[in-house]
């Protein structure tokens, strides 16, 4: 208990669940994410706002505060409180105006006028055109904290302009959760609405949802397409229930009846868990937000569904009018039901258009997901608190998830649209080869002895395509054909590389090493044949582990031809300036450091290791910018005496990193080295140029590259495959 007093804690200010309140969701959630993303560095500990003194719930240990929203002593305390908590170093509050007691919330600025910590308020609602009393209010608020942060640019606007508000605000987006993207014809059959075509909304009900415009327009809808299925998800919301019981619910159920739409509309009354969210978002074909507010500025539920993939129609609400682009859905008119008539027949008539608006929605979400706005908010919160500097990241825990669903009973696939592997893209020893080296790196350490399933299975593959003369093909089609008409340097040297690796690995399965080692020494045939240099440099790294198996004259012999042919380029290519083996800087870079790193390590010719150490440094010095790794896009390399290309970013680049530093630092005991390679695994974790996440915790994939814009979304085998490689280092460094 004393550890945790001292440690440095965040306290967030709102409702909280149990209670049932959007915000109650969004301050959980939020508060997770940002704990999730400090951790173990920093706690998150919750002031919870509870409904007058008659409400009380069943908190978790991190709600420490309770606020009587009506009582303003209990705010004046509840400040007191905080103040005599060191450990405490900022104050988040979740805003929204009916949360708080007084006029316009205006209880909210008692708290803050005794309140000693840094501040930061998260506005939910903003209304535009205020009267006297609440500017007022507003401008109070402003006056008593850091920050301002709103979820949409127009809300930023309003404080600028109604308000005349001059302190920072920041535009954070309502955050999502990492959702799969996936057609909805898996959960349909799942509800038992496999033949349907479903609309659907979801939220605490009120009056102010507008589903009555809604239900009104499927009149002339089901009777073209009477599979049309509308689903309103959601209990009546508890303030509203209470002072009105189940009036607005009532109402809807009863037109409902009167237009003969009870086989097309169903109610589902419930408050509905994150789970229950995500199961009904992914079974509908359209999602529906009738909001009958246009001044609503955050909605929790528009970019939910958006973060499912699925295209939207809704009402011209403000928040809508920023998300809701004609790629991603339609804008109608308020209480115009109507207007909803032609927006949903448009999309329900045309299953291509609702996908590829879907994938539309999905993309533009990324940015969304929680990961992703912690670490917005790590920056505000960094700018602003004097927070402990975290010297390394917490590493996720090792996920071979996605590498099992990409893997079959023949290999790995080679694409994935999305997370749903591409079995039409086939296969390739690259990523097969890889995928076995990930396995035996993680059995390694762990024993996991299901690992020997899947590398019997990428050996087997290996087997499949290597030719009688040795060469490793490199492309299989879905019908298991080799492309025999071209063989591939690279794949051929990673073959190399990767068997080498798993011949060294103790305690390995006999009958694997029966299998790979005869592999190995037949791929080694074709070892004068390679001319590029990533083939020579990966067929170096093959031959020093199993070297380190069982040492050969042979394979040292090969080491020293393969180095000294590296060793060549280098001298040839190589300036005061341009300290690298080529005239250009292009893909999986580090690794021709790494392989006169391990030459030094097989042959101890101190040569090796001048070079390893003058190319590696200058690579160094050429991708990290800002303590921020920016490996060489791929959209034009990095020629000597031109402009480098920054996009697009690859993960197998990072990964290569990341790896050949862990190697450095253990080389040369210079721990900078050890420093970088954290810096460079962040990358995968949004250490990026775009601040967004690459690596997907929720599937254990990781996302295809990096645009000047966007990610790429979906997670193939390569990306995945380097990821992991990247993550399994760290395990093998600490072990």
């Amino acid at each position: 208990m004393d550890e945790e007093l001292d440690q440095s804690q965040i306290l967030f200010l709102g409702s909280y669940p149990p209670r049932e309140c959007g915000i109650a969701t969004f301050t959980k959630d939020l508060s997770s994410a940002i704990e999730n993303r400090f951790k173990p560095s920093i706690r998150i500990k919750i002031a919870a706002m509870n409904k007058n003194s008659i409400n009380i719930y069943n908190y978790a240990k991190r709600v420490i505060i309770h606020i009587d929203d009506s009582d303003i002593n209990s705010y004046i305390e509840a400040a007191k409180k905080i103040n005599t908590m060191p450990s405490i170093k900022a104050v988040s509050i979740q805003h929204e105006f009916g949360l708080f007691g007084g006029e316009y919330g205006s209880y909210l600025i008692a708290f803050l006028e005794v309140l000693e910590k840094p501040v930061y308020i998260t506005f939910h609602s903003i209304l535009p055109n205020p009267d006297k009393s609440l500017k007022k209010v507003v401008q109070s608020l402003a006056t008593k904290s850091s920050a301002f942060i709103v979820m949409a640019k127009k809300g930023r606007t309003i404080l600028r302009e109604d308000y005349k508000i001059r302190n920072e605000i920041y535009v954070i987006h309502h955050g999502v959760p990492t959702i799969p993207f996936e057609l909805p014809i898996k959960e349909k059959r799942r509800l038992g609405f496999k033949d349907r075509i479903i609309l659907s909304s979801f939220g605490l009900m009120s009056e102010g949802k507008g589903y009555e415009s809604v239900i009104e327009s499927l009149v002339p809808i089901v009777k073209k397409y009477p599979e049309v299925l509308y689903l309103i998800v959601g209990e009546t919301h508890p303030v509203v229930r209470k002072e009105e019981g189940e009036k607005y619910r009532n109402f809807l159920e009863k037109k409902v009846k009167d237009l003969g739409l009870q086989n097309n509309i169903k109610f589902y009354n419930k408050y509905l868990t994150l789970k229950e969210i995500i199961r009904y978002l992914k079974a509908s074909d359209i999602y529906v937000c009738s909001s009958l507010n246009p001044n609503q500025i955050t909605s929790g539920t528009l970019v939910y569904a958006l973060a499912a993939g699925r295209p939207v129609i809704s009402t011209p609400f403000l928040h809508a009018r920023e998300a809701i682009t004609n790629n991603r859905g339609r804008l109608v008119e308020f209480n115009d039901h109507k207007s909803f008539t032609k927006a949903i027949l448009e999309l329900v008539s045309d299953k291509k258009i609702r996908e590829e608006y879907g994938r539309n929605a999905y993309e533009y979400t990324r940015q969304m997901i929680w990961p992703n706005v912690a670490m917005a908010y790590e920056q505000i919160l960094n700018r602003y608190t004097d927070l402990p500097i975290r010297k390394k990241p917490t590493l996720p825990k090792v996920n071979f998830g996605h590498i099992m669903q990409l893997t079959n009973e023949f290999g790995m696939i080679q694409f994935a649209n999305n997370v749903t592997p591409d079995i039409a893209s086939g296969y390739t020893t690259d990523d097969n080869a890889r995928a076995m080296l990930a396995c035996a790196m993680d059995f390694e350490t762990s024993q996991d002895r299901s690992r020997l399933d899947l590398i019997k299975t990428y050996l087997q593959f290996l087997s499949f395509v290597q030719q009688p003369d040795g060469r490793f093909m490199n492309y299989v089609t879905i019908e298991k054909k080799i492309n025999q008409k071209e063989w591939i340097q690279d794949p051929h040297g990673r073959a190399l590389w990767c068997l080498g690796y798993l011949l060294s690995v103790p305690e390995m399965a006999p009958d694997i090493i029966r299998t790979a080692k005869p592999l190995f020494e037949n791929g080694l045939k074709y070892l004068n044949k390679l001319t590029s240099p990533r083939s020579k440099t990966f067929a170096l790294l093959g031959l020093h582990f199993a070297n380190q198996q069982k040492s050969s004259p042979i394979y040292i012999d090969h080491i020293n031809s393969l180095a000294t042919d590296l060793k060549k380029l280098y001298k040839k290519n190589s300036t005061t300036k341009w300290q690298w083996f080529e005239p250009m800087l292009a893909y999986s870079n580090s690794r021709l450091s790494e392989a006169m790193f391990y030459a030094y390590l097989a042959t101890k010719n101190k040569e090796y290791l001048t070079i390893a150490k003058k190319t590696f440094d200058f690579l160094i010095s050429t991708t990290f910018e800002n303590g921020m790794f920016i490996p060489i896009g791929q959209r034009g390399w990095y020629e000597n005496n031109g402009k480098r290309a920054y996009y697009d970013q690859q993960p197998v680049d990072t990964a290569s990193m990341v790896q050949t530093l862990l190697l450095a630092a253990k080389i040369t005991d210079e721990q900078h080295y050890k420093t970088k390679a954290y810096t460079a695994f962040e990358w995968f974790l949004g250490k990026n140029s775009l601040r967004q996440v690459v690596y997907n915790e929720t599937t254990g994939g990781c996302y295809d590259g990096l645009g000047k814009s966007a990610v790429n979304i979906n997670q193939g085998a390569e990306s995945t495959v380097s990821y992991l490689l990247a993550r399994l280092s760290f395990t093998q460094d600490n072990s």
